[in-house]
């Protein structure tokens, strides 16, 4: 081995190559099994490769940790990482817990601390082991005092058995900021359930909306029922209002008016008109935030709508031309100028004279499978919903409905293993 020693959080997020110098995938955690006396004993590396699935390699397929890298012999099993009984995550599990330091002086107190961080050790025998931990202990209650820290054995600690208290899931949400929403559904789903629950405690609002909205029904509930009522608000706040329409109206009429109660008044009235529609219909299924200007808007304006981060792709493949006013419900719908129609146009030229109106918005009440053809029809990823009046009221996009078609257990689908060299 490279080396001998390595501290885990170092190695979250090392890039993992076979023999040859391909890149297999990064490291997103380390997996170990306590033992009745010493160190634990670690088992394997939980490795993401392409495709965002999570594969275990033992670690005796491990050749080298060193240099900003792993080295494997190769040879790995694609099949989905599944956490059995009696392993542990380092990382998602280990670090973050307190633990009591054995005292150095008989008869005194044991001092509390926080686990930071914690190195794992390659023996003679070729079994790695975890050997050392970085600890921090609480701080003093004296003015100005800071917190110490030290690196200790792990002969040195006692773990209760349960941990009181909230676990620091810092560094382990570190390894997840940079995953896209469904893939955070997934990770999260992934951890022993207490665990998760102090993840998503400590998570930002708009990252567990974008969790919650990638998650099945059972799963979203799940979570809720662990989350306090004024934060689930916000959480729901942040989520696309037909994702939000759809979970609260699953929870109990009682349950779901209070949340609505509690939102901010703009993101409830979104979600209260959208829960005035069956789910199976245009208006069931549609976003009630398009992008909607007028027909004497420009194309840069258009083009600059469209650029907003915080406009989803399938949304931002058209922009909707209206009467005022321009909010939903708009004034009379009169077409669509397609983001390709854009770029072939100078900036200064008006949207009124680029809008394919032959293109016939679905009313409200239309079917999921009038919706799914129609989209098939006209080769579209979204299609203007209108009302009795001709308002644009929303738009339905090409997710929307495969969600509503796919099967309620289809994130959990998973493809046959395949063993990869």
């Amino acid at each position: 081995m490279t080396t001998s020693r390595v501290f885990v959080g170092r190695l979250a997020g090392r890039g993992v190559f076979d023999p040859v110098g391909d890149r297999i995938g990064k490291v997103r955690d380390v997996l170990m099994v306590f033992r009745a006396t010493g160190a634990p004993r670690v088992v394997g590396l939980i490795v993401e490769i392409p495709g965002k699935r999570r594969v275990f390699v033992p670690i005796g397929r491990v050749t080298s940790i060193g240099s900003g890298q792993v080295l494997t012999t190769g040879l790995i099993n694609v099949r989905r990482f599944e956490q059995r009984g009696g392993e542990s995550r380092m990382i998602a599990e280990l670090i973050g817990r307190m633990v009591h330091l054995t005292p150095t002086v008989p008869g005194t107190v044991a001092v509390q601390a926080r686990i930071e961080d914690a190195s794992i050790e390659r023996s003679r025998s070729g079994e790695w082991f975890v050997t050392e931990l970085f600890v921090r202990l609480n701080k003093p209650a004296a003015p100005f005092a800071r917190a110490e820290s030290r690196i200790v054995q792990w002969s040195d600690v006692q773990l209760p058995t349960t941990t009181p208290g909230s676990r620091s899931a810092e560094l382990l949400i570190q390894t997840l900021v940079d995953l896209k929403p469904a893939d955070l559904a997934e990770a999260l789903l992934e951890l022993p359930q207490p665990r998760m629950h102090e993840v998503i405690g400590e998570l930002p609002d708009d990252r567990v909306a974008d969790a919650l909205e990638e998650m099945s029904e059972p799963d979203q509930l799940a979570i809720l029922a662990v989350i306090p009522q004024a934060r689930t608000a916000d959480v729901l706040d942040h989520m696309e209002p037909d994702d939000a329409a759809d979970l609260i109206s699953a929870l109990p009429a009682a349950t779901g008016e209070e949340l609505l109660d509690l939102m901010e008044p703009e993101e409830a009235e979104d979600v209260r008109r959208l829960l005035e529609y069956d789910a199976d219909t245009a208006g069931g299924l549609m976003s009630p935030s398009p992008i909607v200007l007028s027909g004497e808007s420009s194309v840069a304006e258009g083009l600059a709508m469209i650029r907003r981060a915080e406009i989803p792709p399938a949304m931002a493949s058209a922009v909707y031309v209206t009467h005022p006013p321009f909010e939903t419900p708009t004034g009379e719908y009169l077409g669509m100028a397609h983001f390709q129609s854009m770029l072939r146009y100078p900036p200064h030229e008006r949207l009124s004279s680029l809008i394919d109106a032959e293109m016939e918005a679905v009313p409200v009440s239309a079917s999921a499978a009038e919706v799914s053809r129609r989209l098939a029809s006209y080769d579209l990823v979204a299609m203007p919903v209108v009302d009795a009046q001709q308002r644009l009221v929303g738009v339905v996009t090409v997710d929307d409905v495969l969600d509503h078609l796919l099967p309620d257990d289809w994130r959990h689908a998973d493809d046959e293993p395949e063993a990869t060299a």
